[in-house]
């Protein structure tokens, strides 16, 4: 279930108060204070109908609150289990 945000298969994630992904965030311009929770690197939307057709995340599945870069980077994520 995700109440605060979309459905996220994301490759990689990192938490957001990692020194390294802090970085990372302050090259693009995202105020690190600001984000919460992980942060899913090189993400794709997950569609309920998707959920039951085989098609479902085999990367790491999020909720994420903001998708700040069309999936490349979203922020304020939390893992749900499907």
């Amino acid at each position: 279930q995700c109440n605060t945000g979309n459905l996220q298969c994301c490759q990689h994630t990192a938490d957001a108060s990692d020194p390294v992904t802090g970085l990372l965030l302050g090259l693009l311009g995202i105020v690190v204070e600001a984000v919460d929770g992980l942060i899913g690197i090189s993400c794709s939307p997950i569609s309920i109908v998707g959920l039951g057709s085989g098609s479902a995340c085999n990367a790491s599945p999020v909720c994420c609150e903001n998708n700040t870069f069309t999936g490349l980077i979203v922020i304020g994520c939390v893992p749900i289990n499907i």
